[in-house]
């Protein structure tokens, strides 16, 4: 079976390493991490992944701004973004269902294991 493609977009370098280092582990997947918002649609277009991992507060671009230019682009419009962000508790995630604004999220900090149950679930 061929390993999914995922994008890590996070500008917080200890988030995309740790992240990166648990999917690679799982063998199931090939991981690709971008630390600089402004480059994430090109590393899309380049990458080509079948899930983004897209945190939602970064520097020069946040992550609805870069959710909007990978929904713009013809090629990328149906590629499923998972938001990460900090700016709710995992009590909210529960609650809301885990999902805002039709996209699902994850509270940091990060749960490896919830990351992969929730990819999972979005890609089938």
């Amino acid at each position: 079976m061929a390993k999914k493609k995922i994008l890590l977009v996070d500008d917080e370098v200890i988030i995309t390493r740790t992240l990166k280092v648990y999917l690679d582990g799982t063998g199931s997947y090939e991981v690709r991490a971008e630390n600089d918002p402004t480059k994430a649609l090109k590393a899309a277009r380049d990458f080509k992944p079948d899930l983004i991992l897209l945190d939602v507060v970064m520097p020069d671009l946040e992550g609805g701004q870069v959710a909007e230019q990978i929904r713009g682009d013809e090629a990328l419009k149906a590629t499923p973004i998972i938001f990460l962000t900090s700016l709710v508790q995992r009590e909210e995630v529960r609650q809301s269902g885990g999902h805002i604004g039709g996209f699902p999220f994850l509270a940091k900090p990060i749960d490896p294991a919830l990351v992969i149950e929730v990819i999972e679930s979005v890609l089938g």
